[in-house]
């Protein structure tokens, strides 16, 4: 039992740290092809641009290769692999963790819209399309060897035999 009470009511404070972002693994590097473990995506393998403001990676497929559109991942979903790519020719520096940001919409919560059918979804804007194809087209027109494009459209899986802690990428 406690015997004290205080005799107001006093709320206490609480602080908000500052978002830290998340270093980077030494083994990544722009250029690398990394594998996706988590998500739409899983088992693809893509290519690292840039590591943004808040510790996600940026990738992209290229979306030609293997439809895989720019995307933040974090570095815990990704492989590295030993394979790289040249990424010079192509220009992400515009692309932050605001390109991703969605717009937000006031939606009333009243009867007519509990029961009103669902919204579609709306497509991508024309920037962004633009901002893929920029991309992937200075990274795309680097990669000239086939065997690289084939590893890049092929999937990663564990077959028979196959043990992941064995497994040099």
């Amino acid at each position: 039992m406690v015997k004290w009470y205080p005799t107001e009511d006093v709320q206490k404070v609480r602080v908000k740290r500052a978002n830290k972002p998340s270093k980077l693994r030494g083994r990544i590097s722009p250029g690398q092809v990394l594998i996706l473990l988590a998500g739409k995506h899983q088992g693809k393998r893509v290519i690292f641009l840039k590591q943004l403001e808040g510790g996600l990676l940026l990738v992209t497929g290229p979306y030609k290769f293997n439809g895989v559109p720019l995307k933040r991942v974090p570095q815990a979903y990704t492989v590295p692999t030993s394979t790289k790519v040249d990424v010079s020719g192509s220009d992400f520096s515009k692309i932050n963790d605001a390109y991703f940001a969605k717009e937000k919409e006031n939606a009333k919560k009243t009867e007519e819209a509990f029961f009103a059918p669902k919204k579609e979804k709306k497509p991508f804007s024309d920037a962004k399309k633009a901002m893929q194809k920029s991309v992937d087209a200075g990274i795309a027109g680097k990669i000239t060897d086939p065997i690289v494009k084939k590893y890049l459209k092929t999937k990663f899986r564990l077959r028979n035999g196959m043990f992941p802690h064995t497994l040099k990428f």
